[in-house]
């Protein structure tokens, strides 16, 4: 998923996909797909651009093209991401829904719970030119450990640092820091006459997963056990939370006022000279629209607690990005796996993620020029190197609500003046896990 505009998965996914099990979208009357309109296919996709319009003036050149080489006319319509999860949990209910959609990657196991979706097995990657032209990475976003894919990787995303270089001269600091320590002694000398270090999105539950589950990791800590089952008060993850929380409540790196960010604030403050900081998903067309030129600001891979970026305690992102992927009782079976073919093809990946600012899932796509610049460099090789995807279970829509309103309510409790000890991080996180359980 895209938090740049990504609206709250909420836990509806999990209730529906035990309702759903076994239906399926399309306009087939069957579950099993069928070639009954085999020149037509409808197409869902994400917003990925400024806009809805702008999605259509990218994609339409590209459907055209599509229907050049193959006669099949793809109807387009772009789904806002605040629409896009009930739009599509409503298809798996009525049987009623595209051809082929995007998701984002998170949705990937709850979605593939719900039985709606194609199983990527190996005849149907095989169909469009097999598993080994994707990064690994990107595929462990696709669906629950050892089943069939949902889906098939689309664009990918992973986090980065974004520094603002005139604000880290004026403090004296000749290079942005590597380490979580480095990070928050650069911080507080930042961190003054009304400016500061590092900026965060509070209330955006998404994101505060996206950064709790990075710092579990580097913490030896997952929020699940083998089974399935939460672990949110294991030490690991306690730690985690309280380590992001506590760039707030008390090194003082992070603004009170982000407590209530939820809608790309920290990117208009880092934009304005106000925050010299910030971690986010290809950021860089963010900043040029809010009027920064590419020389005013940095990019380097997410801290770590020490050495390099690298797997398991140096994992430094979760894997983000859209997944696409095709209703499992659709009407042109044969045409929609001949559009996932194309769409992941190493031309219209290299295109339509450059547009983007995305990095190709795909491999080959991934030698264009535009994917070494210095950010995509970095967002490429953390995606290659040290990027993990999150939960990939049924629940991972209500783990993310729950555990991402208990982060939200600490940064709440910072701003106010409270403090955040060990034993209040344990007791929220308490509250989360007794919530999976209903």
């Amino acid at each position: 998923m895209r938090i740049l505009r990504a609206a709250t998965v909420t836990a509806t996914v999990t209730v529906l996909a035990a309702a759903a099990a076994g239906c399926g979208g399309g306009s087939a009357p069957s579950g099993g797909g069928s070639n009954n309109s085999p020149r037509t296919l409808t197409y869902w996709a994400s917003n990925q651009g400024p806009n809805v319009e702008a999605d259509k003036k990218i994609l339409g050149p590209e459907l055209r093209k599509f229907e050049k080489r193959t006669g099949i006319k793809v109807k387009l319509e772009v789904v806002p991401w605040p629409d896009l999860l009930n739009r599509i949990l409503a298809a798996t209910t009525s049987g009623q829904g595209p051809d082929v959609l995007n998701i984002g990657n998170t949705w990937s196991a709850s979605l593939q719970a719900t039985g709606a979706l194609l199983p990527w097995d190996k005849a149907n990657f095989d169909e469009i030119g097999g598993r080994d032209r994707f990064v690994a990475p990107a595929l462990g976003a696709t669906g629950a450990e050892g089943k069939d894919p949902a889906a098939v990787p689309l664009y990918s995303l992973t986090y980065a640092l974004y520094y603002n270089k005139q604000m880290f001269k004026e403090a004296g600091i000749s290079q942005p820091p590597s380490t979580w320590e480095e990070l928050v002694a650069d911080g507080k000398k930042i961190s003054k006459n009304g400016k500061w270090a590092l900026g965060a999105e509070g209330g955006n539950l998404s994101n505060n997963i996206h950064q709790a589950f990075v710092l579990a990791k580097q913490h030896g800590a997952d929020f699940f056990d083998s089974s399935g089952k939460p672990t949110f008060t294991s030490p690991g993850a306690v730690a985690a939370v309280k380590q992001y929380v506590d760039f707030m409540a008390e090194d003082g790196i992070i603004a009170p006022g982000n407590a209530e960010y939820g809608q790309n604030q920290s990117l208009q403050d880092f934009a304005k000279g106000r925050t010299a900081m910030v971690l986010w998903q290809a950021a860089a067309g963010t900043f040029t629209a809010h009027g920064m030129k590419a020389e005013d600001w940095g990019v380097v891979p997410v801290p770590v607690p020490s050495g390099a970026p690298g797997t398991g305690r140096r994992t430094n992102s979760m894997i983000a990005g859209i997944n696409i992927a095709v209703f499992k009782n659709t009407d042109n079976l044969d045409g929609a796996r001949k559009f996932v073919k194309f769409m992941t093809s190493d031309a219209e990946q290299t295109l339509l993620n450059k547009t983007y600012g995305a990095i190709p899932p795909v491999k080959a796509a991934q030698a264009d020029p535009a994917f070494s610049r210095p950010d995509t460099k970095v967002l490429r090789e953390t995606l290659t190197r040290s990027a993990a995807p999150l939960p990939q279970i049924a629940d991972e829509s209500q783990f993310e609500t729950s555990v991402g309103t208990a982060v939200k309510d600490l940064f709440a409790d910072a701003a106010a003046g409270h403090p955040v000890t060990t034993a209040s991080v344990r007791a929220r996180l308490a509250e989360a896990e007794q919530q999976m359980a209903k």
